[in-house]
């Protein structure tokens, strides 16, 4: 595809800059948040991760598209490859793409599978100046446009996003004799499976769910979009769970919903951590581990409880990566112990809960 065959297009930002580049994938003006990650592969998981609702996700790596698509693979009834079943971001935007694409499991091109899903992209630009403007100014709104369209820049932060992700009703996953309630507040399917490998019956339930109901020797709360403030329902659950001893897993936005059912605060990140290569360091050792990350919101480790403690910690900004009870079974990370994708160093946490269960 060379650009004299595709359309103009071009990212308008909140403080009034622009950049123009070439349209791929569906044409259709959106807005959303504008975000960055800086990892080197794993699109597919990536937009197909429910984190990234709202957002206009910016990708770092200079070239995109030059491993296409997978084809589906389903197991248990969850795709292999995909994180959900949809693309979940409102558009993509990239330096380079490649129409061309070449890989054993390939079935199709990133552009025709965004067109499936009517999401737009831009190639074409320097995301890497992009990436230093997002970076020194903090995460901005921003509006994709090919013409003159009136579009208003809007927030998708102000709104329940994970109400949007969740599911609709309760969802088993049979295994073996163990099982845990895993709160759906977006949650990639590679979680689930994590579960799944080791012999746990899993029952998948919506976020505002009253789990408390539901005889289960674990409760997991997942990964999801936006400001966990908005997820009252969910916080209020997990707050009546920890009067409990019910061992209890926050993952992302999970962890942030965690700390806020436990009396600390969460507020909103400059930018946010989005990539496979985030160095965190458990607390009161020097062991450092390399995580997958997609989040915009973490835990204030000084307004823990005092019987919490902060677990891990993000040793570029020094940021809150994990909390736990001094005492009860009760542990969150903000990183991805399943990664899907990156490195899956710490998949060690998934085996840590179940002993606990």
């Amino acid at each position: 595809m060379t650009r004299t065959q595709c359309k103009q297009a071009r990212l308008n930002l909140e403080d009034g800059s622009e950049y123009h580049g070439y349209c791929f994938g569906a044409e259709k003006a959106v807005t959303g948040e504008v975000v960055f990650n800086t990892g080197m592969l794993g699109y597919p998981e990536s937009l197909t991760d429910p984190s990234y609702k709202g957002q206009i996700l910016v990708l770092t790596y200079p070239l995109i598209g030059n491993y296409g698509v997978p084809e589906e693979q389903c197991n248990n009834g969850l795709s292999l490859h995909f994180e959900s079943n949809r693309i979940q971001i409102q558009a993509l935007i990239i330096s380079n793409y490649s129409d061309t694409y070449s890989h054993w499991n390939a079935k199709k091109s990133l552009s025709d599978w965004m067109k499936e899903h009517d999401i737009p992209g831009i190639y074409g630009i320097d995301t890497r100046e992009l990436t230093k403007k997002l970076r020194e100014q903090g995460t901005m709104l921003g509006k994709i446009i090919y013409s003159d369209e009136v579009l208003q820049l809007e927030d998708p932060n102000l709104r329940n996003l994970v109400s949007e992700v969740s599911i609709a009703s309760p969802i088993l996953y049979e295994k073996g004799k163990k099982k845990v309630v895993i709160v759906d507040c977006g949650v990639k399917n590679n979680i689930i499976h994590a579960f799944l490998r080791r012999d746990i019956t899993v029952l998948r339930c919506p976020w505002d769910y009253d789990f408390l109901a539901e005889k289960a020797d674990g409760i997991v709360l997942s990964n999801g979009p936006g400001d966990p403030k908005m997820c009252t329902a969910t916080i209020d659950n997990v707050r009546r769970a920890l009067s409990r001893n019910t061992p209890i897993l926050g993952i992302c936005l999970g962890s942030q919903i965690l700390g806020l059912a436990a009396g600390a605060n969460t507020y909103k990140l400059k930018y946010g951590h989005r990539a496979q290569n985030q160095p965190c360091v458990e607390t009161g050792t020097k062991r450092c581990y390399i995580t997958s990350q997609n989040h915009g919101y973490a835990v204030d480790a000084e307004t823990l409880p005092e019987d919490w403690r902060e677990w891990f910690f993000n040793n570029n900004d020094k940021t809150n990566e994990g909390i736990i009870h001094i005492s009860k079974p009760f542990f969150g990370t903000q990183f991805h112990p399943e990664a899907s994708p990156g490195p899956d160093d710490t998949e060690f946490i998934f085996d840590m809960f179940i002993r606990a269960l």
